[in-house]
């Protein structure tokens, strides 16, 4: 647990405005929520009354009765002589899932293994509205298979603007962008059909493709980029029924394909008669203000694409969707069902007030990633010298090469000394990538830099036994651990 000291000036520029009505609530809740989403680190020593009064402008008295909340509502602690620390309601341990983190003792370590980022400031506020909606849905049934209409309507909109028209009937809802990664796999391929995946890729993603019975064929995405000659010759020769690309800030690699290599992408899939199934699940994440290419879908009309809000936004929420064709809709709406009737009212109501007016979340969440993107670069630029990285313009990830096939074996070192992070087989479609590790930026910068001053530990052991055995086998280094644990 950090035991890091947080300025008064520090505190202040997080706060900004607050409300004032009255003012020692509005401190209490955003001191709160600055702790909750990690902005200020657990353990972390809050400055003293008279400093963060002096730096807010407000009475003592505002200062001490916020303080006094958050100490009530289990969000700080007083330590006689030393000060009040941040903590949070049953301690550090109820921030992590015992399925992601299976092992005793890990939710002590820096789980840099979830790509996946704290909530932004916001989120809180859209919950209290959603809550103030809800009341007038539950005198129906509560089922929305397709999802509400108005958040349909939503995210209809966001293509809109993106350029590419869509209708919110060719929009359903679903539990996650992974749930509807699902849902095409079981709608669109079957037992033996042929479906093309990136190698590395998202590993859910594709677990969820094999368990549709269909045939992987690997495509494989260099560490600079996609190679549409031989993409082009894998379609000619296995004419596959759907192919799956992560066409905005690949994960793992960071890649951002241009509006070019979309439009010859999109003509190979036309001559070997394959549907594209576009993940965008990062690709609300650019952080360095470029625009954006258009979708993947403006250039392949029949594409089916799938959105999610769990990195846009927060994974908590649990949502995601899939635009697709009108066509489609009935045939994907059957697969649908069959797994389930549709995703929690709440959450739903929570992202159409997200999405209605997204601007100013979206730029602090950015913002805050792109500030520890930039941590997190520097560090191992610093501290890692041999190892190499392309730095994406957005995303959530670096996706580092290590001089050797050593990627297995400094994930395992790297937990014992206090640090969780995916070696490069977790992410092949079919064996291979030891070369390799991810590294996500969604930690806190002073966490960020610990985890890897703990790898250039991890990392000097284990290139100071390069070329034995390595002991025991990495967190998911393989498809015979069963599952793969990683986001």
């Amino acid at each position: 647990m950090s035991q890091s000291t947080v300025s008064a000036t520090r505190v202040a520029a997080l706060i900004g405005d607050f409300d004032r009505s009255p003012a020692y609530a509005g401190l209490a809740e955003a001191l709160t929520l600055l702790i909750g989403d990690g902005r200020i680190g657990l353990g972390a020593r809050l400055p003293s009354e008279r400093e963060l009064t002096e730096a807010l402008g407000v009475s003592r008295t505002t200062v001490t009765r916020a303080y006094a909340a958050l100490r009530e509502t289990g969000y700080a602690e007083a330590r006689q002589g030393s000060g009040t620390y941040t903590t949070v309601p049953g301690g550090r341990a109820r921030a992590h899932d015992r399925a992601l983190l299976p092992r005793p003792g890990d939710q002590d370590a820096i789980d840099l293994n979830c790509a996946a980022a704290s909530a932004p400031p916001g989120l809180a506020t859209a919950y209290a509205e959603a809550a103030a909606e809800l009341p007038a849905y539950l005198g129906g049934h509560g089922y929305f298979p397709a999802g509400l209409p108005q958040l349909q309507a939503a995210i209809a909109a966001t293509y809109d603007a993106r350029g590419l028209p869509t209708d919110p009937s060719q929009v359903m809802v679903t539990p996650g962008a992974l749930s509807a990664t699902s849902v095409v796999a079981q709608a669109c391929s079957g037992p033996g059909q042929r479906v093309l995946v990136e190698s590395p890729v998202y590993p859910n993603a594709t677990e969820a493709i094999r368990h549709a019975g269909a045939r992987l064929v690997v495509s494989e995405v260099d560490p600079t980029g996609w190679d549409l000659a031989a993409v082009a010759d894998t379609l000619r020769r296995t004419r596959p029924r759907l192919a799956y690309l992560i066409p905005d800030f690949q994960n793992p690699t960071g890649h951002l394909m241009s509006d070019v290599q979309r439009e010859q992408y999109a003509a190979h899939l036309r001559r070997s008669g394959t549907t594209a199934v576009v993940d965008e699940a990062h690709q609300a994440l650019a952080l360095d203000g470029r625009p954006m290419p258009r979708p993947f879908a403006a250039h392949a009309p029949d594409a089916i694409t799938i959105g999610s809000a769990s990195k846009t936004f927060w994974g908590g929420l649990r949502l995601g969707w899939i635009r697709a064709p009108h066509e489609r809709m009935e045939q994907l709406t059957e697969a649908r069902v069959s797994l389930d009737l549709g995703t929690p009212v709440m959450e739903q109501l929570v992202l159409a007030r997200l999405l209605a007016d997204p601007a100013q979340v979206l730029a602090e969440h950015r913002a805050r990633l792109r500030e520890q993107r930039d941590a997190l670069v520097r560090r191992v630029a610093g501290a890692l010298p041999e190892w190499r990285f392309v730095v994406p313009g957005g995303g959530l990830a670096l996706w580092c090469e290590l001089p050797g096939p050593l990627g297995t074996a400094l994930a395992t070192e790297a937990e014992r000394h206090g640090v969780i992070v995916a070696p490069g087989p977790v992410f092949a479609a079919e064996g291979g990538l030891d070369r390799f590790v991810r590294i996500p930026w969604t930690r806190p910068v002073a966490e960020l830099e610990t985890a890897v001053d703990r790898l250039a530990t991890a990392w000097a052991v284990v290139r100071g036994r390069a070329g034995g055995p390595s002991r025991g086998a990495g967190r998911g280094s393989g498809r015979g651990s069963g599952r793969v644990m990683v986001a």
